[in-house]
């Protein structure tokens, strides 16, 4: 094994270590060793991608050389090392975006716990993101509640621990779910990683054993990845958590934690359970609470009157593009469900980052009627927000158009009733997502009563500025070249089966 093989490992226990070394710094200190973590992740992720794109192949790190069925393995392929590149990238901008404002509301004796905590997040990212086991993962999945809850609570408000609270009881049932879920699928083949999981579902299928204990203990853990990723109707938590944390936390929410879960939701579909997910009907249920989710997520943004409370209700219906993908079953509904984690992991960040700025030039105030003419007032971020509300909506160009335009081919491809249905889908969700995006767009333009439609003098905000032309960049790019990057993840597919 050639030395660059270990990253993996390195960006797993790296971020435990510096965790623990955070908890004794200053908070200077601590915020600048979580930052420099992230950029050493990011570079080590983007290193893994292009290695691993040159060697053509993927390769399994087998931990402590005890090989399967009773050792744990990271597996490394394309598709790993993509998703946890843009993981990467929206973590670093979340920092530099929110850093100014992390420094205002996070108080200097919790910084350095704050600044474990997003280590620790960290850790989970790259080990769900890599790892080939089962229990592993769950593990993980544990860390990442833990560390989220704090993330969300770091500021000490009162709606922010009434945030934290109902973030930790739904996540707590979506893990006790997913647990059964595991427990029962371990009894049944006796293992834990991937291929050898889908080796003994398939022969227990073929053989017509225990095939309803074996959909149930996939029904369990489809709905704890709901309840966790917030799919429709287990969302019931995410408005006051996204909406309360700080602008960092709130990009990291929803950005990349609930994606590292739908991604695990995924390896778990087509490495390990896939034959039975789709043969027993699992996925024609999923593909319904999607369709739901996308209509009734755009419905509550619409009707909500506060300006992050409307950002975080269109998380809902924008999970449900990604399980709607997942939920067809086939090689081209993946691999549209994992573009549009890359395009709306990169609008969303971008979105939670800009709406802080704007809600700062507006007296700190989350009413509409205050944030009228922001985008004047902060000119940057209206840009911002603007160009992410534009690519969550479908304008060419951007990468949420490219992701709807992938996830309507793969729907095409599949044909029938589920063909008409994610059309006409598709069709209306971009007509809501234009009565509440565009139309806030157009509000952040428009006169205000309570200030003035003139430039605020504000402090100059370098990493602000640095965090969201990347972005910016990253959305366009999505959108420009999505085509190279849905050959990559084709590539990656090969190598993911």
């Amino acid at each position: 094994m050639q030395l660059w093989q270990n990253l993996p490992l390195v960006m797993i226990v790296l971020p435990l270590m510096c965790a623990v070394l955070c908890s004794v710094l200053r908070k200077g200190a601590a915020r600048g060793l979580m930052t420099g973590l992230s950029l050493f992740s990011g570079l080590s992720m983007g290193t893994l991608l292009y290695l691993v794109a040159q060697r053509g192949e993927s390769y399994i790190y087998v931990m402590g050389e005890i090989g399967a069925p009773f050792g744990n393995e990271l597996r490394i392929g394309i598709t790993e090392c993509l998703i946890g590149l843009l993981f990467c990238l929206v973590l670093i901008c979340s920092i530099l975006g929110g850093w100014r404002r992390l420094s205002q509301e996070v108080a200097e004796n919790r910084m350095h716990l704050y600044g474990s905590m997003v280590c620790l997040l960290i850790s989970a990212m790259m080990a769900i993101t890599f790892t080939n086991d089962l229990f592993t993962a769950y593990v993980f999945i544990e860390i990442t509640t833990i560390a989220a809850c704090a993330l969300i609570c770091s500021t000490n408000k009162g709606r922010t621990l009434f945030a934290a609270t109902r973030y930790m009881i739904m996540n707590l049932l979506g893990s006790g779910l997913f647990l059964l879920g595991l427990s029962i699928l371990y009894c049944l083949t006796g293992h834990l990683l991937f291929p050898q999981i889908e080796e003994s579902v398939t022969a227990l299928l073929a053989d017509g054993r225990y095939a309803i204990p074996l959909a149930l203990a996939c029904v369990l853990m489809t709905m704890g990845i709901a309840c966790k990723s917030a799919l429709y109707p287990f969302h019931t938590w995410l408005p006051n958590a996204y909406a309360s944390a700080t602008p960092t936390s709130s990009a990291l929410l929803s950005s990349m934690i609930s994606k590292m879960y739908i991604f695990l939701l995924i390896k778990i579909f087509f490495r390990a359970a896939g034959s039975l997910v789709f043969a027993r009907g699992i996925g024609d249920i999923l593909f319904v609470f999607s369709i739901v989710g996308i209509i009734l997520g755009s419905v509550d943004a619409i009707r909500e009157h506060h300006f992050s409370r409307m950002i975080a209700y269109s998380s809902v219906s924008q999970i449900g593009y990604i399980f709607l993908g997942i939920s067809l079953g086939t090689e081209a509904g993946m691999a549209a469900a994992l573009f549009h984690i890359l395009a709306h992991s990169a609008a969303k960040s971008m979105l939670f980052l800009s709406a802080n700025k704007l809600r700062e030039v507006s007296g700190d105030s989350d009413a509409f009627r205050d944030i009228r003419g922001s985008g004047l007032r902060a000119p940057l971020a209206g840009v911002a927000f603007a160009i992410g509300a534009s690519s969550l909506v479908g304008i060419p160009l951007l990468g949420g158009f490219t992701s709807k335009v992938f996830l309507s081919q793969a729907g095409i491809e599949l044909g029938g009733w589920r063909m008409v249905t994610l059309l006409l889908a598709l069709a209306l969700s971009t007509a809501l997502n234009v009565a509440y995006l565009l139309r806030t767009t157009m509000t952040l333009y428009r006169p205000g009563e309570r200030y003035p439609l003139t430039r605020s003098p504000l402090v100059k905000d370098k990493p602000f500025t640095a965090a969201m032309l990347a972005m910016i960049a990253v959305n366009v790019a999505l959108g420009i070249w999505g085509g190279q990057v849905m050959d990559l993840i084709y590539k990656g597919i090969a190598m993911f089966n």
